[in-house]
């Protein structure tokens, strides 16, 4: 035996399930058909967003992780360049969700703010009923933290990396790939959202598909950004806030206000780079393969909500486009697959990976080695 853990992907998955695996001691092996991790993984906020998850599994799943980020970033080089969310109430629709989000267990020691408040403390935003302040969250570059990462599981922990090569098949006792077979105690795959490469038996009962974003990076305000923001129209796609009552009476505003954003999906993040510049995204497109194409309409939605709620913001250009892919289920939030007795199959279905994916990965890791 080669490996006691043979890791399919060197995305934020794979790589969450080769630390949880080494922290145990374990001997791993992450192979991945690129020459680095190029997909989800880096095409992202960078965001660890804990508050709006979906309540339960989710939520403690994200809290878990964002630990976990914590714990690890200062000994793998990674650069935690903000900390914390600000949500932006437009609306007092928007306002009244926030409030009720503000009395429930996910709403620990987060802060309300009224206008006055919000003017006084975030002047950069533009008209408000309110807002949301929570301190959970981190933000980190994905583009650079991703191939941090891996370099630390090599460097500091062992982990062997097999890049540009591919892996034609997979059982509990190894893999099978354009370099050979390699053989492991237990294998995890994590195909990110190629659905028809490995296992595609045990992934055709799912009902997977794409979800295709539109992100940006602008360039540097001469007034740096804060703190990440979200406003009114991630309320109603964020299950956490999105499955409040008091959600219905948003949803029903924008649709009648914003109602090509919502059909876009549509909803502002905006966060800051190490260099000052702000990455915002972003929008949703399903389908079993997404188009390679990015409308400008998209970005201009997109750009449209940003400069409604930073509109000392709103010449900055864009210097960067980008969309990517990730897999998505209308029916779970992440899937874990008993392919085999020593064979897991992992896919992040709702682009939670940096949010999710180290908890996500103990659990797994529990369940193969006890």
């Amino acid at each position: 035996m080669d490996y006691d853990l043979a890791v399919v992907g060197a995305g934020i998955c794979g790589l969450a399930h080769a630390l949880a695996a080494v922290r145990r001691g374990l001997r791993v092996a992450v192979f991945d058909r690129d020459a680095q991790a190029n997909g989800a993984s880096i095409r992202n906020f960078g965001f660890i967003t804990v508050t709006g998850q979906q309540q339960g599994e989710c939520w403690n799943r994200a809290r878990r992780s964002r630990d976990i980020w914590s714990e690890i970033a200062p000994e793998a080089g990674i650069e935690v360049i903000q900390r914390g969310l600000l949500v932006a109430a437009r609306r007092p629709e928007a306002l009244a969700v926030l409030e009720a989000f503000a009395t429930t267990p996910m709403g620990s020691e987060c802060e309300l703010l009224g206008p006055a408040g919000v003017a006084e403390r975030y002047p950069m935003l533009g008209p408000v009923a309110g807002a949301l302040v929570s301190p959970h969250e981190l933000r980190v570059e994905s583009r650079d933290a991703i191939p941090r990462l891996a370099r630390w599981l090599a460097e500091a922990h062992g982990v062997t990396f097999h890049y540009g090569t591919s892996v034609i098949a997979a059982d509990g006792a190894g893999v099978e790939t354009s370099r050979g077979r390699f053989g492991a105690g237990a294998v995890v795959v994590c195909p990110g959202d190629d659905f028809g490469t490995l296992l595609p038996h045990r992934l055709a009962d799912y009902g997977l598909t794409r979800c295709k974003l539109h992100m940006m990076r602008l360039g540097a305000p001469a007034e740096p950004l804060p703190i990440p923001v979200m406003s009114d129209l991630g309320l109603v796609r964020y299950l956490g806030y999105a499955e409040l009552p008091e959600a219905r009476a948003l949803e029903q505003r924008l649709q009648a206000e914003q109602g090509n954003h919502l059909a876009n999906g549509v909803h502002l993040i905006a966060v800051a780079g190490a260099d000052g510049s702000l990455v915002v995204g972003d929008s949703h497109h399903y389908a079993a393969t997404p188009d390679p194409f990015a409308p400008g309409y998209v970005d201009e939605l997109i750009l449209d909500e940003f400069r409604a709620v930073l509109p000392g913001y709103a010449n900055l250009p864009v210097i960067e486009r980008w969309t990517g892919t990730y897999a998505s289920a209308s029916d779970r939030l992440a899937l874990v697959d008993q392919a085999a007795e020593r064979l897991r199959l992992v896919l992040i279905t709702s682009g939670t990976g940096a949010s999710t994916s180290f908890a996500i990965a103990e659990e797994v890791i529990a369940d193969l080695f006890g």
